[in-house]
C-alpha cells in the first residue's frame, strides 16, 4: 500500500506502553481464569437508570436525525450550567462545544491551540493518551514530572524552566489520574501565573471533578486572569456513569469555541440526537452524580482500611478520582515487576505507576471499579503478598 502519513504512524511509538499488565490479565480473565481486575478505569456498575429510560424514550420518539454541530442548544445549555458549577465561572452555551467524550474534547483544546511544530508541557504522571494527542496534531512536548513526596502537586519552577519560545499550552489534570491527587489553590495561582506572564494557555482536564473524596476541587478557569486562557476538558463517562455513551464537552472563551465549532465540522459532525437528549436530562436531573461520588469515597475507605498495617506501602495523592496510588518501592522499586508477580502469586491486576510516567515509578495504581467485598478481599490479598515478597527477594 503507499506510505502512511507520519503524523498518524507517529501517533504511537513502537515499543512497550506500559499496559501489558492490563491486557494480559484481561486476556486471563477472558479465558476463564480467576483474575480480579483492578487495573482499568471503568464503572463496574450500569448507567443509572433514569438516563436509559431517557434513551430508550428519545429513541422511540423518532430523534434519529443530524444535530447541530456544536451540540443540540439544550444540550449545550445543560453543560454550561454544570462548567458554571464545577469550575465556579459563569457560563454561556456559546462557551461550550460538545464533543464525543472527554478524549475528542481534549483533541480539540490540542488542535485548537497548537499548530505543528510547536510546544506544549505536560505534567505527569498523565493520562495515557496525552502523549499521543499532541503527536496527532504534530506539536512537541515536554514532560514535567510531579513529586510523590509533595502529594504529586504540580512543580512551578520545573514547569517554567521546560518553557520554550514556541511553547503554547500547559495541559494539567485535576482530579488527577492515575494519582487521585486534587491541585491546591497554590499550585494552581502558581501555575495561573506562568500562564499570564508567558501568555500560554491551560489546557485543564476536569473529567472527575465530582469524585473528590469530599475535597474542594478548584478549577485553574476560577483564577484570576484565567477565564480567557483557559480551556476546560469535561465528560460524562466519571461523573454520570456514562463511559460508553461518549458524551463528552469544552469550555472556552467564546471566540474560541466559536472557530472549534468548524473542527466538528470535519471529525464528528455532531452527535447522536437520541443520545444527546437523553445526556441534556442527565444533567440537568444530576443522575448518578452525588451516589457516584458517595460510592468511590466509601470504597477509597474500605480498601485503606483493609490494607492498614502494611507498613512497607504509602499512599500517595489518592484524594480523589476512581484511583488509589502506593508507593511500594521499599518492597520492589521496579513497579512492572512488582505488577506480574502480584498477578501471578495473587490473580490481582494492577496498573504500575511507570506506565503514566517517571514520576510514579515505584508506584502501583488501583482501580476502585470493584464492588465493596472484593475491593476489601483484593486489599487483604496484596497486604499478604507484600508481606511475603520480601522474604521471597531477600
Amino acid at each position: 500500500m503507499p506510505t502512511p502519513s507520519t503524523r498518524i504512524s507517529g501517533i504511537i511509538p513502537s515499543g512497550k506502553d506500559g499496559w501489558e499488565v492490563h491486557f494480559e490479565a484481561y486476556t486471563r480473565k477472558q479465558a476463564g481464569e480467576a483474575i480480579t481486575m483492578l487495573s482499568v478505569g471503568d464503572h463496574d456498575f450500569d448507567t443509572p437508570s433514569e438516563t436509559v429510560e431517557a434513551c430508550v424514550r428519545e429513541v422511540r420518539a423518532g430523534h434519529h436525525h443530524y444535530t447541530n454541530l456544536p451540540g443540540i442548544p439544550r444540550l449545550r445549555r445543560a453543560m454550561a450550567a454544570v462548567s458554571a458549577e464545577s469550575t465556579g465561572v459563569p457560563t454561556t452555551a456559546d462557551q461550550v462545544l460538545a464533543t464525543p467524550g472527554g478524549q475528542s474534547a481534549l483533541f480539540a483544546a490540542v488542535t485548537a491551540t497548537l499548530d505543528p511544530g510547536s510546544h506544549a508541557i505536560v505534567v505527569a504522571p498523565y493520562y495515557a493518551t496525552y502523549p499521543g494527542t499532541f503527536r496527532a496534531v504534530g506539536a512537541g512536548f515536554t514532560v514535567v514530572e510531579t513529586h510523590a513526596e509533595d502529594g504529586f502537586q504540580p512543580d512551578a519552577a520545573a514547569i517554567e524552566k521546560a518553557i520554550e519560545p514556541n511553547t503554547r499550552a500547559i495541559l494539567i489534570n485535576s482530579p488527577n489520574n492515575p494519582t487521585g491527587a486534587i491541585y491546591t489553590r497554590e499550585s494552581l495561582e502558581k501555575l495561573a501565573d506562568i500562564c499570564i506572564r508567558h501568555d500560554l494557555w491551560l489546557l485543564s482536564d476536569e473529567v472527575y471533578w465530582s469524585i473528590t473524596g469530599g475535597r474542594e476541587h478548584i478549577s485553574p478557569r476560577a483564577l484570576p486572569g484565567m477565564e480567557e486562557r483557559t480551556l476546560v476538558i469535561n465528560s460524562m463517562s466519571k461523573s454520570h456513569g456514562m463511559t460508553g455513551w461518549r458524551i463528552g464537552w469544552l469550555t472556552g472563551p467564546e471566540p474560541m469555541i466559536s472557530l472549534l465549532i468548524n473542527l466538528n465540522l470535519v471529525t464528528t459532525y455532531g452527535l447522536p440526537d437520541f443520545v444527546s437528549r437523553a445526556a441534556t436530562e442527565a444533567l440537568e436531573n444530576r443522575y448518578g452524580v452525588d451516589d457516584i461520588a458517595a460510592r468511590y469515597a466509601a470504597r477509597r475507605t474500605i480498601f485503606l482500611d483493609a490494607l492498614a498495617g502494611a507498613n512497607d506501602i504509602v499512599v500517595r495523592g489518592s484524594e480523589g478520582g476512581m484511583y488509589i496510588m502506593l508507593d511500594i518501592s521499599a518492597v520492589d522499586p521496579d513497579c512492572e515487576a512488582f505488577a506480574w508477580a502480584l498477578l501471578d502469586t495473587e490473580k490481582i491486576a494492577v496498573m504500575p505507576g511507570s506506565s503514566f510516567g517517571d514520576a510514579a515509578s515505584g508506584h502501583i495504581r488501583i482501580s476502585l471499579t470493584q464492588p465493596d467485598d472484593i475491593l476489601r478481599d483484593a486489599a487483604i490479598r496484596l497486604k499478604r503478598f507484600v508481606g511475603g515478597y520480601k522474604r521471597d527477594a531477600a
